[in-house]
């Protein structure tokens, strides 16, 4: 089994690399784990005050639930991944369930935070855009798809996206095998990354 890491800033592109990556191939080849599925489960905490968490510190990932199901994975197992909702900030109590694939893709911000995590990637992807380009895209989607307002999106971004990219994501790029700049928009970076999966897939 192929492990693929695929990390970047907020708002950086990795879904669009993502989404183009596995369209190049059948379903049943490559499997996705996004990150964002292992947020913990606050269900202590009111509604306000989970709405207000540092969503981009590393202690908010469940990261032995995720190198647990990766290495359950690795094994030849299936795995029960769990649904998170950002509306309510909670998971759901319905899972996934993810079946072994010859390709594992892995998508989020802080995975190459986690050498836990980087021990298990054979390759390590960094998605990399300029933060203004970031910040537009971060705005369009918070106001689209999770409920916040644009005043809301830049003060959260202030706070603690951006000083969270400085701290911990932006230096984990030195541990990335291949960057890819521009996002989606890099054409030559998704063709060489799909070339290497399908090397794989057909050795």
């Amino acid at each position: 089994m192929l492990i693929v890491g695929i990390a970047g800033g907020t708002g950086c592109g990795k879904t669009t690399v993502v989404r183009k990556l596995m369209s190049g191939f059948r379903e049943g080849e490559v499997s996705l784990i996004p990150q964002d599925s292992y947020y913990r489960d606050n269900i202590h905490l009111p509604l306000e005050t989970r709405l207000n968490l540092n969503f981009d510190h590393p202690d908010a990932i469940e990261w032995p639930l995720l190198i647990e199901h990766l290495s359950e994975l690795k094994k030849g197992k299936s795995i029960h991944q769990p649904i998170y909702s950002y509306l309510t900030c909670l998971r759901s109590d319905q899972t996934i369930t993810v079946n072994p694939t010859k390709v594992v893709i892995v998508e989020g911000i802080l995975i190459l935070t986690q050498k836990e995590v980087r021990d298990l990637l054979e390759i390590k992807v960094f998605v990399d855009a300029d933060p203004d380009d970031r910040l537009a895209r971060v705005i369009r989607r918070d106001l689209a798809e999770r409920g916040r307002s644009a005043d809301a999106v830049l003060d959260r971004y202030e706070k603690t996206v951006k000083p969270m990219h400085l701290e911990f994501i932006e230096p984990s790029k030195r541990y990335a095998d291949i960057i890819i700049p521009q996002g989606g928009e890099n054409k030559v970076g998704i063709r060489l990354l799909t070339s290497l999966i399908r090397e794989h897939l057909n050795g």
